[in-house]
């Protein structure tokens, strides 16, 4: 009796809030859901996802499947009670998403450039992987700055203080490590000769800078791209550098399994956290996937979001997810999470 009358009450209290337009009204939430998963080795609406011309690219049995993250941006109170009570959506408030002073046009013009940056870095990761290294370039010597009469257009910069300069982003982490004043040896190549320069930074903005413009170079003797629309955000890095290799490399990287992930990815191949990691997992069991690539510091909210038979493999880096691969096709069992 008292379940039956319980159950009545909280009939009648919905059908009084129905009548008053209350589970109509909006709320400051949005729900999250599982978005669509995109095989980076096939194609989307008719163009391949990877393209690639002027060299000779292989085949995969398997797949290698990002996955998204849905967003419901417009909630009222009947779909937040509903996304409350379902295993695989969320509730968050919506500040969370769009925060306050960005409209919801901003947070998705946001979305599109770090997606578009996910690509490059992919791109430059997966290329540095397959041995065509980044080149540091020297674009612009600042007038009065001192580097001039030391460095020139053209230079490629190579080392600081003996540490290598993989990347853009090192050189400045490796000047940005010494103050302001510091006297810098400089490592780089001119007209195909090693030199140094013995530079000494300056406060601008700031930062020490050594007051150069620099641009990334990556020669390679092949056209690479990447095609596809209507997502947005940063973490599919990881699993289009894995689709650039396996192309690129006479390998089937997935052993013939869909294998799906997550995770950014930078210029050195360093992976990184995302959000919203129950939800792909959600989307990726919903795909087929046979194991989940996971970055390492998404584990332990992965591990709190189970979905049967889905492997969660522990993921830190391009050479880290490469290695995975490799064991999983050999029958072994990588690290997980």
């Amino acid at each position: 009796m008292r379940r039956r009358g319980l159950t009545v009450l909280l009939g009648a209290l919905f059908t009084a809030l129905l009548s008053i337009g209350v589970l109509g009204a909006p709320i400051p939430y949005v729900v999250l859901g599982p978005g669509p998963t995109v095989n980076t080795l096939g194609a989307e609406n008719g163009k391949d996802v990877i393209q690639v011309s002027g060299r000779a690219t292989s085949t995969s049995a398997g797949q290698l499947r990002l996955t998204t993250v849905g967003v419901q941006p417009s909630v009222k109170l009947r779909s937040a009670i509903a996304g409350w009570f379902s295993k695989d959506e969320a509730v968050v408030p919506r500040e969370l998403i769009y925060p306050p002073g960005e409209s919801q046009q901003q947070v998705e013009q946001r979305n599109a450039e770090d997606f578009a940056a996910s690509q490059t870095s992919a791109e430059t990761a997966a290329l540095r992987e397959l041995g065509f290294p980044v080149q540091v370039v020297v674009k612009a010597v600042t007038a009065g700055g001192p580097s001039v009469g030391l460095l020139q257009p053209g230079d490629v910069l190579t080392s600081v203080d003996g540490q290598p300069v993989p990347v853009a982003a090192r050189l400045t982490e490796l000047i940005r490590a010494k103050p302001a004043g510091s006297a810098l040896t400089v490592g780089y190549i001119r007209d195909g000769a090693p030199a140094t320069a013995r530079i000494t930074s300056r406060e601008q903005d700031g930062n020490p800078r050594i007051g150069v413009e620099v641009e990334q170079k990556q020669p390679h003797p092949f056209s690479l791209s990447i095609d596809l629309e209507d997502i947005g955000g940063p973490s599919a890095g990881l699993m289009f550098a894995l689709g650039i290799v396996d192309k690129l490399t006479p390998a089937d990287l997935t052993g013939g399994m869909v294998v799906a992930g997550t995770g950014t990815i930078d210029d050195e191949g360093k992976v990184g956290p995302i959000g919203g990691i129950a939800q792909k997992l959600v989307g990726a069991k919903h795909a087929g996937a046979k194991v989940f690539l996971v970055p390492a510091d998404n584990c332990a909210e992965a591990v709190r979001n189970p979905q049967p038979d889905l492997p969660l493999i522990r993921v830190g880096s391009l050479d880290e997810a490469l290695s995975a691969l490799e064991t999983l096709r050999a029958g072994g069992q990588p690290t997980r999470c």
